[in-house]
């Protein structure tokens, strides 16, 4: 069958030397496979080759042992179909460094408390929506001003204006997926250009917060339900999107998906995802993909 290897580095390090690569074509060969030609997708930052072969997961392996403990991650995928045709992304310490509830409680004084849960729900120590509700509770009373202020501390990871840019460049459908809330999903949707977002509503009376949560919560079941909605209104199938998350609430969705990856995922959704990037940034989905450093978009 016919394959491709993506080695991808940091774009600020640039990790990715010539050797290495070298490396990779002769872990190739030395797995019973045929290593093509190396195609650079970007100088000292990633890298494709393609090959002929029948056990990718033995070929993994051995450019791995290869690559020894340099910064790269790497992936093994059919080479046709690569570029997908619809993207979903989880927001927060996805699209987003924060955890916009615990940003939300750090305003609040209450920091600690809440960003516990949050750590034991992202990595599928509790149920997500029965630790949503919990959080949101404590909540109970903060002015909308403190969302405002939340907002404020809202930062983009690197490339994710590109990603999407890129995408929406090359005819894909873009949709903001996420556990958090509408006040934050709507302006990172609009400073990076996504179509849509959907996420879940904070209750709200006389200006404060009520400590609810408009149901029905958005968490990992609605997040794969999306992917096949978004899909079967575009006359896709899920093996035509790319998705992208870090928590587990994102692994129904990602595993659905014809690239699913975990971006500096939590240690559960690294376990499971068939793909990942640990160590590049938001652009490695779009060389995941095959594009190359020149059709990139930067906003």
């Amino acid at each position: 069958m016919h394959y491709v290897l993506t080695v991808i580095g940091d774009s600020h390090s640039r990790p990715l030397s010539a050797a290495l690569v070298d490396a990779a074509r002769r872990a190739i060969d030395n797995s019973h496979s045929t290593a093509g030609a190396a195609d650079w997708l970007a100088e000292d930052i990633a890298c494709d080759i393609e090959f002929e072969g029948s056990e990718p997961t033995i070929t993994h392996a051995l450019v791995r042992e290869a690559l020894g403990p340099s910064p790269l991650d790497l992936a093994i995928q059919p080479a046709a179909g690569r570029r997908k045709k619809l993207l979903l992304a989880d927001m927060e310490s996805t699209i987003i460094r924060e955890e916009m509830l615990d940003e939300l409680a750090e305003v609040a004084g209450i920091h600690e408390e809440v960003a516990e849960i949050t750590a034991l729900a992202m990595a599928g120590e509790l149920d997500f929506e029965a630790a949503l509700r919990e959080r949101v509770g404590l909540l109970k009373g903060m002015p909308l001003t403190a969302l405002e202020d939340a907002a404020e501390r809202m930062t983009l990871n690197p490339g994710a204006r590109a990603l999407v840019a890129t995408m929406r460049a090359h005819g894909a459908y873009c949709a903001l997926v996420s556990g958090g809330f509408t006040c934050f999903t709507s302006l990172v949707r609009e400073v990076c250009g996504f179509d849509e977002d959907r996420a879940n509503r904070l209750e709200v009376t006389d200006g404060a917060l009520t400590g609810e949560v408009t149901p029905p919560v958005l968490g990992r079941a609605a997040k794969l339900q999306t992917l096949q909605e978004l899909s079967a209104a575009r006359g896709l199938v899920p093996n035509d999107a790319c998705a992208v998350g870090d928590g587990a609430n994102d692994l129904d969705m990602l595993g659905a998906a014809g690239l699913g990856v975990a971006f500096h995922g939590k240690p559960k959704v690294r376990a499971a995802a068939h793909y990942r990037i640990d160590h590049g940034d938001l652009t490695g989905l779009l060389f995941l993909q095959g594009y190359h450093a020149d059709e990139i978009r930067e906003p």
